[in-house]
C-alpha cells in the first residue's frame, strides 16, 4: 500500500494499465480544422439530457481543435476497427490528413465526422471544457445518435487491444 504522497506518475500509469476500457475515436471538424484521436477515457454523464465526457491530452495543442470547433463525435469501435484505432493513435505513422480516408465516414447533426460502421456514435455539441492537470475534459450534449451492428467490441487492457 502506498501513502498518497508517494504516488508517482509511473506507478499510476502501471495501475491504469489494468483499467480495461472501450476504444473510441473522438472526431471534430469546423473552422479550427479536422481532427480525430483514439481514446478510452470517455463515459456517460447523464441520460437526461444525454451527455457524455471525453478526456484529451491538452499538452498536444492540436487537441485545441475540439474546444475551438465546439463539436465532437464519439465513435465506439468494434474489433474490426483495430487498425483504424492504431492509425488515429499515431502508432502507424499515417499522417493525420490520411486517417479519415480509411473506412466510411459521414455526419449526423454537428458536422463532426462519424464512422458509419461504429458500434455507436454520439454526436455532440460541446457544453463545457474543463482543464485539469495534463488533460482537458470535454462535456458534450448528445444531439445525434446512431447504434450500429451488434459486433464484438474493441477494448484496451494491459497496453494491448482485446476483444469482448
Amino acid at each position: 500500500m502506498l501513502n498518497k504522497n508517494e504516488i508517482e506518475p509511473a506507478f499510476y500509469r502501471e495501475a491504469m494499465a489494468n483499467f480495461a476500457g472501450a476504444v473510441h475515436l473522438v472526431t471534430t471538424e469546423g473552422p479550427a480544422g479536422r481532427r480525430g484521436v483514439t481514446v478510452i477515457a470517455a463515459c456517460s454523464v447523464s441520460d437526461d439530457p444525454a451527455t457524455i465526457l471525453v478526456c484529451l491530452n491538452r499538452e498536444n495543442q492540436k487537441n485545441d481543435m475540439f474546444r475551438d470547433n465546439g463539436v465532437f463525435a464519439l465513435n465506439t469501435l468494434a474489433a474490426e476497427h483495430q487498425g483504424l484505432s492504431a492509425d488515429f493513435a499515431g502508432l502507424t505513422g499515417k499522417p493525420p490528413e490520411a486517417r479519415f480516408v480509411a473506412d466510411d465516414w459521414d455526419t449526423i447533426s454537428t458536422g463532426a465526422p462519424t464512422l458509419k460502421t461504429a458500434l455507436a456514435v454520439f454526436d455532440c455539441e460541446l457544453t463545457e471544457a474543463k482543464d485539469f492537470a495534463t488533460h482537458r475534459v470535454l462535456f458534450g450534449r448528445v444531439t445525434g445518435l446512431r447504434v450500429g451492428d451488434n459486433l464484438p467490441a474493441l477494448l484496451y487492457h494491459r497496453r494491448a487491444y482485446r476483444v469482448l
